[in-house]
């Protein structure tokens, strides 16, 4: 008797993706009018191969989706997106958005937080800390809860204590997008236990974009920074020799993460650079910071 085939769940999912890839293809070209054959001749892409497509049999490359999307013109994201497709709304104002430059955006975003969020942003009592590894979260951010009475939550301490696992063991078996979710839960859940806390946050946190709006909205932001060579004497100084191994691809790889990372770091309404500061005074510019009026 022959065995039932398994069900292979990567090829299911694969399946999926491409069914709903026909999908939007088929909505897209509705929309603009284009039949199968114009489409194309425009692309370059032969009927048949389009048929595929249009039908979830098709394996396209990102370089036969941009034709595609070319010819309809459409952003290729709109096309490959797995997220459910944009309202016409949503659709218009990406169209405005894009013919603003970087500042005008910052305008944008700081009148919809405004409009939307205020109310919100008025009773803030949490305080986090964001920035990288060895700019002072830990030891600033406990002395800031004891001045101030209230919890002080490491919340890489708290996902691990959540799920039972360490952060490298979470990460492993869930990978990164997995470990967003519980940061994002664990950052909700003690929000909602501690209205009024200070936080340390990972430093990676701020890639998410999610929880990165969650910390703005919810909390009094505090970038904490360094000079490169001070996040990295600072992260052997407690006891992480792993970086000397390396030492010249590892402080180049932390000035590229710092590059990467600035936009999404100087989103918080205060900034504080401990460079060249001992505690006591990075703590003493951490009290007047706080006490500056609330405000970008």
């Amino acid at each position: 008797m022959a065995k039932p085939k398994r069900r292979n769940p990567k090829g299911a999912v694969d399946q999926d993706y491409r069914e709903q890839l026909a999908a939007r293809l088929r909505e897209v070209r509705a929309t603009r009018g284009t039949t199968r054959a114009a489409l194309a001749d425009a692309s370059g892409v032969s009927l048949r191969f389009l048929a595929q497509l249009e039908t979830g049999r098709g394996n396209p490359s990102l370089l036969v989706m941009r034709k595609v999307a070319n010819a309809l013109g459409v952003a290729l994201e709109a096309l490959i997106a797995e997220s459910p497709p944009a309202s016409v709304d949503r659709m218009l104002l990406d169209q405005s958005l894009n013919h603003l430059d970087p500042s005008q955006l910052a305008t944008v975003r700081e009148l919809v937080a405004d409009r939307f969020f205020k109310p919100r942003a008025a009773s803030v009592r949490a305080i986090s800390l964001i920035g990288l590894r060895g700019a002072g979260k830990s030891t600033l951010g406990g002395r800031l809860a004891r001045q101030l009475g209230v919890e002080f939550i490491e919340l890489d301490r708290e996902i691990e204590r959540e799920f039972g696992a360490s952060i490298g063991e979470i990460l492993q078996l869930h990978g990164q997008p997995g470990y967003r979710r519980y940061e994002r839960s664990c950052l909700l859940a003690s929000l909602e236990r501690h209205p009024e806390c200070v936080i340390e946050t990972g430093g990676g946190l701020v890639t998410d974009p999610e929880t990165l709006s969650l910390v703005l909205e919810r909390t009094r932001a505090v970038w904490l920074r360094a000079s490169p060579e001070e996040h990295m004497q600072r992260v052997i100084d407690q006891g992480d020799l792993r970086p000397m191994a390396k030492s010249k691809e590892a402080m180049k790889d932390l000035r590229a993460i710092l590059k990467a990372r600035e936009p999404f770091y100087s989103q918080a309404s205060l900034q504080l650079n401990t460079s060249r500061k001992s505690i006591d005074e990075a703590f003493e510019d951490l009290l007047a910071l706080l006490d500056s009026p609330p405000g970008r």
